[in-house]
């Protein structure tokens, strides 16, 4: 579970080393939406009759939307969540490529409308703060961006701890090599090269673009950084998350 430009596709691609315990080929191989398809696409029911147990899904879905039928099912749910402004600059370019998303005109108004929560999957405060209510009715792992950054071998080994899916001899070396951001930036499974130009228009730049912690420093000016911290504070100044990130 994550919401877009949140480090969905990293996750993907750990989950699936992991799970192969340590073997790079599905990841070389198979299409990161067949090997964890997309719960809100059509063709998801049919993959899911082809896949073996344990099953990789993949969503953007909010709460409200999902989280009842979790609830009555055994499944574990991984929170990806990453800070908001990165998120922000991250989805505004990916604007850029989606054919199925519309102009963005200039980011100032693209922040306006993110801070709204008038963009594709709504609010981003909702979404985050949806998911987080629901600690003590789902087995749900949370983790951010920023700690895939900071310590990837710890968030795998937390990761295989909540999935009861040991760690093989070589999985963290395989995992640190195969999920670098350069080595999924020039995977065809995992970075949407393969994805029909009328749907993504490459010509507009790469789905994994920069990979990194802090790129909003480039995009926002003082009076954006000023709005954006207000708006943060009245939404999430009482929330308590698992991980804050540096809104300086």
């Amino acid at each position: 579970l994550t919401l877009t430009s949140a480090g969905t596709t990293w996750m993907q691609e750990i989950l699936t080393l992991l799970f192969s315990l340590g073997d790079a080929r599905p990841a070389k191989t198979i299409p990161n939406w067949e090997r964890a398809p997309w719960l809100e696409q059509i063709y998801c029911r049919g993959a899911l009759r082809d896949t073996e147990t344990p099953r990789l899904l993949t969503t953007h879905l909010p709460a409200h939307v999902l989280a009842p039928a979790l609830q009555r099912s055994q499944a574990k749910v991984i929170y990806v969540a990453r800070n908001p402004k990165d998120v922000a600059v991250s989805f505004y370019h990916f604007h850029h490529l989606a054919k199925f998303l519309p102009d963005p005109s200039s980011f100032d108004a693209f922040l306006k409308q993110f801070l709204e929560g008038t963009v594709h999957y709504g609010s981003w405060f909702d979404h985050v703060k949806g998911w987080l209510g629901q600690r003590h009715l789902l087995d749900i792992l949370y983790v951010t961006y920023e700690e895939l950054h900071q310590d990837l071998r710890g968030t795998a080994q937390r990761l295989s701890n909540f999935l009861g899916c040991p760690l093989a001899p070589g999985t963290l070396a395989a995992l640190e090599q195969h999920c670098s951001f350069s080595t999924m930036r020039d995977n065809a499974m995992a970075n949407y090269s393969l994805i029909p130009a009328e749907i993504m228009d490459h010509s507009q730049g790469r789905f994994m673009r920069k990979g990194v912690v802090g790129d909003w420093r480039s995009h926002f000016s003082p009076e954006q950084n000023a709005l954006f911290n207000r708006r943060y504070q009245e939404e999430m100044g009482d929330v308590e998350l698992p991980s804050q990130w540096p809104m300086a």
